[in-house]
């Protein structure tokens, strides 16, 4: 008797489509000088003067305010009310302007922001880790500055490089060459309790009274991480971030007409857009996907602060995603040739990789209108489309990622 034969729509389970393989962080091929040395984390001339500037002065704090920046007005009456000799500016992005202060001055930023040559105050000195990869991060690379100046630093501040580096890298980056040995740091705080006071210590800036006082505080009080876990103006921050970051992220995105960005938009008095846009880079995956923007509207009155992220499965791709590139792409895209102006100063700044910006809310609705959000792209019909309707509806969806609160880090 003859056997028929196996009906060919008979298939086994399918498998689970493997995500994309990212190097690690500290891979990234390096940038060498003409002796075939590593330039890392910066150029040794930048190093040199900028330990040089660090030992002639002793430090007081001054914390930028909410929204705000070092170019603004106000913040700059407040530090020249200190009648400073000089002023270290870290971290805070880097940007061709006026001179720091008006007053006598000298001035040394401190930076890993993508800045061009002459993206720094007038009159200032610099050391920018931005064109030295794999980019250290401001408080590696300040740590790196300063092991040299003294032989505690090594041992009283590693752990505050650690968080600082884990804050802006995440916690699985891994301490291997050019980064420097932080296996004695591990040893004595546990990589646990160093991102454990990494999440809390990152809390109260996002929180919408924007608490960096109250962080700074703990903070200079601490001896070690530990000493940051029962601190109740963390915890309660803590509290207050995850509890917003819960009720926005379930915010579904909206494509652009080409597929390449996924916008989601949210509004909070918190500053959670840079978090959320972080957690749907690991998730959302498409061919076509370059960027995911989160734009919160409730963050500054009348101004929309939006982060951008690099999806992962966009990370691989040759030539990499410029996410600052791909804004100004946008924005030169208008019919109105003054929108780039009018966006302002504050936007498309950060990263290649993570990028965003401080825009007034009408120039923000222009930008989103040449995205063209909504539109079908080409190549897309009604019979894939009625095809998509009527498939069953997947049990297992990207929003069961998100159901459960977790500590955020993320920069």
């Amino acid at each position: 008797m003859k056997r028929s034969a196996p009906s060919s729509s008979t298939s086994g389970p399918k498998t689970k489509k493997p995500r994309p393989e990212v190097p690690e962080y500290h891979s990234t091929p390096s940038v060498r000088d003409e002796a075939g040395e590593i330039i890392w984390p910066a150029p040794s001339a930048q190093i040199t003067a900028a330990r040089n500037f660090i030992n002639e002065c002793l430090i007081s704090a001054h914390l930028v305010q909410k929204g705000s920046n070092i170019h603004v007005e106000s913040e700059r009456s407040i530090m020249a009310s200190y009648e400073p000799e000089y002023i270290f500016v870290l971290d805070q992005g880097s940007r061709k302007s006026a001179p720091v202060i008006d007053g006598p001055h000298k001035a040394l930023v401190i930076d890993h922001h993508f800045a061009l040559d002459d993206d720094f105050p007038q009159g200032s000195e610099h050391v920018t880790a931005c064109h030295s990869p794999p980019v250290a991060t401001s408080s590696l690379l300040t740590y790196h500055l300063c092991c040299e100046l003294h032989e505690k630093v090594a041992t009283a501040c590693g752990w505050l490089c650690a968080m600082g580096t884990h804050g802006d890298l995440g916690n699985n980056v891994k301490w291997e060459p050019p980064f420097p040995d932080m296996r004695a740091i591990f040893k004595s705080y546990t990589k646990s309790a160093v991102n454990h006071a990494t999440s809390l210590i990152n809390a109260p800036r996002r929180t919408s009274t924007y608490d960096v006082p109250g962080a700074w505080k703990a903070l200079i009080s601490a001896k070690s991480p530990k000493a940051l876990a029962n601190n109740a103006t963390l915890l309660s921050a803590r509290v207050e971030v995850n509890a917003e970051v819960e009720r926005c992220t379930h915010t579904a995105p909206k494509f652009s007409g080409d597929g390449r960005i996924a916008v989601f938009r949210i509004n909070s008095a918190a500053q959670i857009h840079p978090v959320i846009a972080t957690r749907w880079a690991g998730f959302l995956q498409s061919p076509k996907l370059e960027v995911i923007l989160v734009a919160n509207e409730g963050y500054l009155p009348d101004m929309v602060n939006f982060s951008c992220r690099v999806p992962r499965s966009a990370r691989t791709r040759e030539p990499p995603v410029n996410i600052i590139e791909v804004l100004k792409d946008i924005a030169n895209k208008a019919t109105d040739p003054t929108l780039r102006e009018r966006l302002g100063e504050s936007f498309a700044r950060g990263h290649k990789e993570a990028s965003g910006g401080v825009v007034p809310r009408r120039e923000f609705e222009e930008l989103i209108e040449i995205l063209e959000i909504g539109k079908k792209p080409e190549g897309s019909s009604p019979a894939k489309a009625k095809a998509k309707k009527s498939a069953p509806k997947q049990a297992n969806t990207l929003m069961n990622y998100f159901d459960k609160p977790e500590d955020e880090s993320e920069a």
